[in-house]
């Protein structure tokens, strides 16, 4: 049984409330799970204590046990010190596309036709 430590939402509308939980992969976000082992609530501050609740110890025995964590859940774990999470890198992130791009070159283009139109003047 593939195993995967995730978060399941709770709360109301546009007041998300999340567990940490271990459950099958193959189950609904919401659904069945098999253990509890934190929570958190995105509403409470980023310096607040109670905004992420995780047993460590019950995480570091499900992924002994082979738990995959999802990307949240691993950055939380490696907060806590439980998994180390290697550093993600996308160079091209901040990047604009490529009709970005052909506009900014544009308006280059139209500037600088502007320019020397000025100066010929």
């Amino acid at each position: 049984m593939a195993l995967s430590i995730r978060l399941s939402r709770g709360g109301s509308k546009k007041r998300p409330y999340y567990r940490i939980v271990v459950a099958d992969a193959r189950s609904p976000r919401d659904g069945k799970f098999i253990e509890k082992i934190g929570n958190y609530n995105p509403l409470l501050a980023k310096d607040d204590e109670k905004r992420i609740v995780l047993d460590a110890e019950r995480a570091k025995h499900w992924l002994a046990n082979g738990a995959q964590p999802t990307d949240r859940v691993a950055r939380f774990l490696d907060v806590a010190g439980v998994k180390e999470r290697a550093a993600r890198s996308n160079p091209k992130k901040g990047e604009p596309g490529e009709k970005a791009k052909e506009r900014a070159e544009e308006r280059a283009e139209k500037a600088k036709a502007a320019e020397d139109a000025a100066t010929e003047a």
